[in-house]
């Protein structure tokens, strides 16, 4: 059965065949408990500060798998301390995701508390809730392999040894400054 990643949590979640048969082509795009979610009253919401200080990161791959890239931006009071990008001819976008977030460890000093935002919930939710158990069962999932493990095992140990580094989700494409010029970055490779 073909599994999904909800845009919304990161969770894998699956749908019955005969619903996908009912829809060919279709990729749902949220799980069922993201898409029955009733969205809070404009009232009580408050919306996501846009950042000025952090390290913003990103990645893709157009298409999925294909040739893709990341990039990194280190920013002190939106100020550009270091940014870095680089390109994969064969890739994915999860691959890509994780490579950012390991180059991100390269532009923060040791020991400089930092705050490292990702707009893929799903490579901060591996890093912050999964891996240590994944750790702790020889690098298994109870679903089955863990994909991207070598990247997923040196994103995880780096930073684990770097506390001083908090890693946090950010909303993509909704007009965050510098997670927007990380998207930039990142597809800096298919403009050269």
């Amino acid at each position: 059965m073909p599994e999904f990643t909800c845009r919304d949590c990161g969770d894998e979640f699956s749908l019955p065949q005969s619903v996908l048969d009912r829809y060919p082509g279709w990729v749902p795009k949220q799980c069922r408990n993201c898409r029955d979610r009733k969205p809070a009253s404009s009232q009580t919401q408050s919306p996501q500060k846009d950042p000025t200080t952090g390290v913003f990161t990103d990645g893709s791959s157009v298409p999925n798998p294909g040739p893709g890239g990341w990039g990194v931006v280190y920013v002190v009071d939106d100020e550009i301390v270091a940014e870095r990008w680089g390109h994969d001819p064969d890739t994915t976008n999860n691959r890509m995701e994780l490579t950012a977030l390991l180059e991100a460890l390269e532009v923060v000093p040791a020991g400089t508390p930092m705050t490292v935002y990702s707009d893929s919930n799903l490579a901060v939710r591996t890093i912050t809730e999964w891996a240590s158990g994944w750790e702790k069962r020889g690098w298994k999932r109870k679903s089955g392999p863990v994909e991207n493990l070598d990247l997923v095992k040196e994103v995880y140990r780096g930073y684990r040894d770097r506390p001083e580094l908090k890693l946090k989700w950010i909303k993509a494409h909704v007009g965050f400054k510098w997670n927007e010029h990380a998207d930039k970055l990142a597809a800096r490779w298919s403009e050269e």
